[in-house]
């Protein structure tokens, strides 16, 4: 059963942007942190973004720093992850996760997330 569910994917021009929402339930959306990761064909999931269930700390791969925002509304139980001045290599499946329990060393680490969503399509053209 899917318990978290991606949208706003599809294919952009680079230096477009372009918004993902990721929508869940109240008891997955009070896990400590939530975060993004992508894969591209042939590459392994790799980390994007998380944010803690306050939203008191974010952090970013070096790789999309100045570029992507995430955020989250509380009322609306959803991530989500503002990607501007969109490049090639970001071209990849993205995909939403929540980690019941934060630890600093772990949240870029994709295998310590609990819920995962079924991804979302971004594809980047040149």
């Amino acid at each position: 059963q899917v318990q978290l569910v991606e949208s706003g994917g599809g294919l952009v021009q680079a230096g477009g942007s372009m918004r993902l929402s990721c929508a869940t339930s109240r008891r997955i959306f009070s896990s400590d942190i939530m975060g993004w990761f992508r894969q591209a064909p042939g590459k392994e999931r790799e980390f994007v973004t998380a944010m803690t269930w306050d939203g008191g700390t974010t952090f970013y791969a070096d790789s999309v720093k100045g570029r992507f925002t995430m955020s989250r509304d509380n009322a609306k139980n959803t991530v989500y992850l503002q990607m501007n001045s969109l490049k090639p290599e970001d071209t990849a499946v993205y995909y939403c996760a929540a980690d019941r329990t934060y630890s600093y060393s772990d949240y870029s680490r994709f295998e310590k997330y609990d819920y995962w969503g079924q991804g979302t399509q971004v594809t980047v053209s040149s």
